[in-house]
């Protein structure tokens, strides 16, 4: 009988310690869900962030190009569209952070500068073809030679604009991380989402997300699976 009680009483004791554990766990995994989602995004993956966004233009690009090419008048007006996000959000916003943020950083180091020269040149030259985009992208009925033109530009920005986003991606923003503090590094990141809110408001990037898509879906490009390869 003594023993039966000893049994009941540990597995009473073990049974209440069991739940007590279990809702501790929960709570815990809910706090750090919390601060999980509250956790700001770092300098380099804002900026690759925006790569992304760089990177469906650069597609929209290709189709457009792609049907000049073949004797076809794509929608100028969306061709002029994407352009403007290019320059509004990505030249004048993102390409902005990079010019006043991390380029100066790495020349006070001695790091990088023959890359960032690089950059900075490809800066103003993408400057230049965007500004001759958009005022093609006003023309209701191109010429031959407009034609011509277009598609050149944007071959031209398009040869340029890949390897430029993939050598940031790949070797000045992670060079980055290693150039400041950490407190520094935060304090960017702070200061970059502040900067987007400012110019853009609080939902600025998915603003710019939401008129690419629109673009795309008036090419008829949005749809992810029409991309995929028959095999």
């Amino acid at each position: 009988m003594h023993t039966d009680n000893s049994r009941r009483r540990f597995l009473g004791q073990s049974l209440k310690a069991g739940l007590l554990g279990s809702a501790s766990g929960i709570l815990l995994l809910h706090g750090c869900k919390e601060k999980e989602e509250d956790k700001e995004v770092s300098p380099p993956e804002d900026l690759m962030q925006e790569h992304g966004l760089l990177n469906r233009i650069l597609l929209i690009y290709d189709h457009c190009r792609e049907q000049l090419a073949a004797k076809q008048t794509p929608p100028l007006d969306a061709l002029s569209g994407a352009a403007g996000i290019i320059k509004t959000f990505v030249e004048d916003y993102h390409e902005k952070q990079e010019e006043d943020y991390l380029f100066p950083r790495f020349r006070k180091a001695g790091v990088l500068t023959d890359l960032v020269n690089v950059l900075l040149q490809q800066h103003n030259a993408g400057r230049a073809i965007t500004q001759q985009l958009m005022e093609l992208g006003k023309v209701k009925a191109p010429t031959d030679d407009q034609r011509q033109q277009l598609i050149l530009l944007l071959t031209r920005f398009n040869t340029m604009y890949r390897p430029h986003e993939a050598r940031e991606d790949t070797v000045l923003f992670p060079a980055f991380r290693r150039l400041v503090t950490r407190h520094e590094y935060d304090s960017l990141g702070e200061e970059f989402e502040n900067n987007e809110h400012k110019r853009f408001g609080k939902d600025g990037f998915e603003v710019m997300v939401d008129k690419v898509m629109a673009i795309e879906k008036q090419l008829g490009i949005y749809e992810l699976a029409q991309f995929t390869p028959g095999v």
